[in-house]
């Protein structure tokens, strides 16, 4: 609660001697709320019921005394911020140690000087206004921040949505190959957050980029010409050199998309990475630019897995898909030349749950 003037403000006033007390009550009721009670057990009672705003606590009271008070009190995160001002006769510098360090925001040594305990009150009262307002600052921030991050997260997944729809729209045989592929790249991805090489770079936050990353990878072929993108036959040499392309033109419309979404736009560098280097093999003979080993991005060697599998499933104009055992027999067989051995490995360990996707998403449903 924040306050707006004293008269707002109420004190809980806790001591077991009743001359005490009303002194207390005297002092303070013309400018606050008083609360009142006589030892630890009501104290705390009240706190739970309706917390005050600052605690006058005597220290030496019978059965729970003030100490124990305070301790539970500091305990509790519905009352831990509530300032608790110790009343005593003790004055040995250790017994003020040990009461700050269980918490208490000062002590006020008995007989009681009501100019001293007026002020302390009044002083404790506007820390504790601005510590409120700074807790309700920081509540603000940290909702404006969800706020902010689901906003992006929207968008992030709004131009995903776009720029896989419009792959989809050019190639009407590419809409389940990159449901079946994402959910391929989930499988792989969440398996090898779990192996000690790639547990710093596969945070959840890139790991989730990556999954969602997965459905651009031939976003490209949206500037590849129907006549080799659609042709119902094997392509030539020199359509294939200019299939090939598709890796460098999604690159280059992902990179331009970055530009223009600005301080948002950072999520699709790994999508402009498995674009570009999904056809790079392991061995160094694959496409655009020859790379190989673990010089190609960690996200295409995981899409590259991911896409041979499903080709080798799938019809095209120029062959018949193949089973699930002759795929995963390919997949073996290119484990160190086209395919990272490790992500083959992952991948056929999925047996089950591979066949349930491709069946899900099957090109017939």
């Amino acid at each position: 609660m924040i306050l707006n003037s004293q008269k707002e403000a109420t004190i809980l006033c806790v001591d077991d001697t009743p001359a005490n007390l009303f002194l207390l009550v005297e002092l303070l009721k013309g400018s606050y709320r008083v609360k009142t009670a006589t030892n630890g057990a009501q104290a705390l009672q009240l706190v739970a019921a309706s917390p005050p705003d600052l605690i006058l606590l005597d220290v030496m009271m019978p059965n729970i005394d003030g100490l124990e008070v305070c301790r539970r009190l500091k305990a509790d995160g519905a009352s831990c911020d509530i300032p608790v001002l110790f009343l005593t006769t003790k004055t040995l510098v250790e017994d003020e140690a040990y009461g700050l360090n269980l918490g208490a925001a000062d002590y006020i040594h008995k007989p009681i000087s009501p100019p001293i305990l007026l002020a302390r009150v009044r002083n404790h009262l506007e820390i504790k206004k601005y510590n409120d307002l700074l807790i309700d600052r920081n509540s603000w921030l940290e909702k404006e921040v969800s706020r902010r991050i689901s906003e992006i997260n929207q968008m992030q997944e709004a131009t995903i949505h776009v720029m896989t729809s419009l792959a989809e729209f050019r190639d009407e045989e590419t809409g389940n190959h990159i449901r079946r592929t994402q959910e391929y790249m989930r499988l792989i991805v969440h398996a090898l957050q779990n192996i000690a090489e790639h547990t710093e770079y596969l945070t959840t936050t890139r790991t989730t980029q990556i999954i969602n990353s997965a459905p651009l990878h031939d976003v490209g072929k949206i500037a590849t010409p129907d006549t080799i993108l659609l042709k119902p036959g094997k392509l030539t040499e020199e359509e294939f050199e200019i299939m090939k392309l598709h890796t460098v033109r999604g690159y280059e419309i992902l990179d331009q998309a970055k530009k223009n979404l600005g301080a948002i736009g950072g999520f699709l560098e790994i999508a402009q990475q498995i674009a570009l280097s999904h056809h790079e093999r392991w061995d160094g003979s694959g496409y655009p630019h020859g790379l190989a080993g673990n010089d190609i991005p960690l996200p295409a060697r995981m899409m590259a897995v991911a896409d041979v599998y499903d080709a080798i499933r799938s019809d095209r104009p120029y062959k018949k898909a193949l089973s699930h055992e002759i795929a995963s027999a390919v997949l073996q067989d290119s484990r160190g030349s086209h395919l990272d051995s490790q992500i083959v490995d992952v991948f056929l360990s999925f047996d089950s749950e591979v066949q349930n996707i491709r069946n899900q998403w099957d090109d017939q449903h």
